[in-house]
């Protein structure tokens, strides 16, 4: 559980050695709720671990007290864009104004922006219009855009899809729709951002779309000083309290909150351009209590699923490597292995092309006590020439295969194997039925990519003699 929100003074020592970094990727800073207490509004954010703030406009107005409070704050940048509240303000003139204010350094995005059809201050064909002009704004000066969607779903993804929005990209704010908007806002490349209303008891709905949509398109934030989250409802929202959401974030992903913060943090990097990328786990990063190696990003397979062909983030982790690791430097890195309930060797490519260096490193883990995990193609006999997995008794404790397909051409469709369709995939399931020969726990998996036959790919597993799971499109570990 994260600790007390704190004062800037109690929270001075601990904050950058306990509480892991989040940035507030959308709050009100600008508004007379926070005009006596600002500079302490901030204090606090930065005392509870809040490394950034985004702070957004609504109209002129707001969008330029919004930047005057950016140019105040170093941590602090700006968002520009009108409101569907005030629609009616969007004209030759105020575009102009808008593509001015574009061009200061701590802008980094048009918003927000959009539809209102529950609350209607605009009329709707008004709203429509500002939303498609600001749209366009955006693509022209190439910003991403922050998307307001009250009640307008289906308006507001035609919106996007026929304006091509896709083009700049951006974030659904405090997301509201159901799963399938939100499938709708992935395809276009689009963020959901998530607020302290998930949260609140009543919102199960919501946090079954969390549970089913990759953390990696994923951003906090409070939209303050409204919406504050179940421990502070009927006060004023405020940034310090963004750690509540992404503490109910983490539980209902089943990670820590360790890695919400790295992985939301990194989102807000890609999509807006500030903050940092911490370059520091390429080899070993860190999943809840799990250590992953990262060893080579080379591959038997060019797996159609596979993320690092568009880039090599995982749950915000850099995996590109400028080198493959020695041993020397795997150890290094791992530091004390026992502080992990497991190390798994799995990174962006396939780990057993290192076998040597995964029985010299398995051989001190296991010296050590520490659970050792393979995370693999399946295709290592094929590779190496020989059986390979007498050489892993001893020293591997799990491995999970990647079956991935209940026949050889689907699995070449899918896998693209260097080996062809035919031995590619007799080759891994001859794998998954020796490997329970010399490794206490065998583990067959398929993706969910659409198209893929989970049901039958279970069913090969359970002829092979083998335990299955299904990993969800977009999961990693």
């Amino acid at each position: 559980m994260s600790p007390e929100i704190l004062s800037s003074q109690e929270a001075t020592i601990i904050m950058y050695e306990q509480l892991p970094l989040l940035v507030d990727s959308h709050a009100h800073l600008d508004g007379e709720k926070f005009a006596n207490d600002l500079d302490e509004t901030v204090e606090r954010a930065t005392a509870n671990g809040i490394s950034h703030i985004l702070t957004i406009g609504c109209d002129l107005k707001s969008s330029a007290k919004s930047i005057a409070v950016a140019e105040k704050y170093e941590n602090i940048f700006a968002a520009v864009g009108v409101h569907p509240h005030d629609a009616t303000e969007i004209d030759t003139d105020s575009l102009a104004q808008l593509r001015s204010m574009l061009t200061h350094p701590k802008v980094v995005a048009l918003g927000e922006i959009g539809l209102d059809y529950y609350r209607d201050r605009s009329p709707r064909d008004i709203q429509r219009n500002a939303f498609r002009q600001q749209i366009r704004l955006a693509r022209d000066v190439g910003k991403p855009i922050i998307v307001h969607d009250r009640d307008a779903h289906e308006d507001v993804i035609q919106t996007l899809i026929k304006e091509n929005a896709a083009a700049t990209g951006g974030v659904l704010h405090c997301f509201s729709g159901d799963l399938k908007m939100a499938q709708q806002c992935l395809d276009l490349g689009f963020y959901l951002s998530f607020t302290g209303t998930i949260t609140y008891p009543k919102n199960a709905e919501i946090r079954e779309i969390i549970k089913a949509i990759p953390i990696d398109k994923m951003l906090v934030e409070t939209d303050c000083p409204y919406l504050s989250p179940q421990k502070f409802r009927g006060k004023r929202n405020e940034p310090a309290y963004v750690r509540y959401t992404a503490e109910k974030l983490a539980d209902v992903k089943g990670l820590t909150i360790e890695d919400v913060a790295r992985i939301t943090s990194r989102n807000c990097y890609d999509l807006f351009g500030f903050g940092s990328v911490d370059q520091n786990s390429k080899i070993a990063y860190q999943i809840r209590d799990s250590l992953y190696l990262n060893i080579t990003n080379r591959c038997t397979n060019s797996c159609i699923f596979c993320a690092k062909f568009s880039d090599f983030v995982v749950k915000g982790h850099e995996l590109k490597l400028d080198h493959e690791p020695s041993a020397t430097e795997v150890k290094q890195v791992i530091g004390d292995p026992t502080r992990y309930a497991e190390i798994v060797f799995c990174g962006y490519g396939e780990p057993l092309l290192r076998l040597d260096l995964i029985k010299e490193v398995s051989l001190w883990l296991k010296d050590q006590g520490v659970p050792v995990r393979i995370n693999t193609d399946g295709q290592a006999n094929l590779v190496h020439g020989r059986n390979i997995l007498p050489e892993l008794v001893g020293l591997i404790d799990s491995i999970s295969i990647s079956l991935n397909a209940p026949d050889a051409e689907h699995y070449h469709h899918l896998c693209r194997s260097t080996y062809g369709a035919q031995q590619s995939y007799q080759a891994v399931k001859d794998f998954i039925q020796q490997a329970d020969q010399y490794i206490p726990d065998v583990l067959a998996t398929a993706v969910t990519y659409p198209g893929v036959d989970v049901a039958a790919c279970e069913q090969v597993a359970k002829d092979l003699g083998v335990e299955f799971r299904a990993r969800e499109y977009n999961e990693v570990g």
